[in-house]
């Protein structure tokens, strides 16, 4: 019997939003993938959260040399100050949050390792794994810095698929506009589409709902229910 492995690759990002993991949490094995450009005004090195006064950034400065010259796995952040600046902004704002009490230690201390590491990519994965425990996620995480990765687009994915023995990818909707089918039916591997349809609202601070903010929100928000508010969307996620 041929037992499938399904794996994901999606670029590195700074306490993501929930959907992010709710693919880490469908897959077998997790690529971060941060041989790739480094992109300004992304999710690298930023993310949302609310708050009384509305939605604010929260944006790790980073030393970015040129526009096209750095991967992000060679971004350095400018100091470890923006981390217990991010942390007071987090406290203050969710500190009424049903279970943030819960929590404060776990991310205060990711927090303070965060502001002794000058790596983005390095400070991102410190906090997808941390946030992966929080959640109960056991997927595999590795970087895409392992791999011997070969041509571009499509063809790089696959190249990862093949290496790492996965015979399912699981893309992200955003991907569908340069993703080739045919390109990994060829080399028999399947392609699943996820969607970011269908989930179910909780009781969130400040004013109307907002699904599109790192996923800190919901944690702090939910408590031990966080995963299943991921996981158990209204309609199957997986088209």
């Amino acid at each position: 019997m041929i037992m499938n492995k399904k794996i994901a690759v999606l670029q590195s990002n700074y306490i993501p939003w929930k959907g992010y993991f709710d693919i880490i949490d469908s897959v077998d094995e997790f690529i971060i993938y941060d041989t790739v450009q480094y992109t300004k005004r992304d999710w690298r090195n930023r993310n949302r959260i609310k708050t009384d006064k509305g939605i604010v950034w929260l944006t790790i400065p980073v030393n970015v040399k040129g526009k096209f010259e750095q991967k992000i796995q060679e971004v350095s952040v400018q100091d470890g100050k923006w981390a217990l600046k991010h942390w007071k902004s987090i406290a203050q704002n969710y500190s009424r949050a049903q279970y943030f009490n819960k929590y404060k230690d776990v991310f205060e201390g990711l927090y303070i390792r965060a502001s002794e590491m000058n790596n983005l990519s390095e400070i991102n994965k410190l906090f997808i794994t941390g946030i992966n425990n929080v959640l109960g996620i056991s997927t595999v995480i590795k970087p895409s810095s392992g791999f011997s990765i070969t041509g571009k687009k499509s063809d790089a994915i696959i190249s990862i698929c093949k290496q790492a023995g996965a015979n399912v990818y699981l893309s992200g909707p955003a991907a569908k506009c340069y993703i080739d089918e045919n390109l990994f039916t060829d080399e028999n591997i399947q392609v699943e589409w996820m969607s970011y349809d269908f989930y179910r609202e909780y009781n969130q601070l400040y004013g109307q709902f907002d699904h599109y903010v790192s996923v800190l929100d919901l944690i702090f928000n939910t408590g031990e229910k966080a995963i299943d508010y991921i996981r158990n969307k209204e309609k199957n996620g997986i088209l």
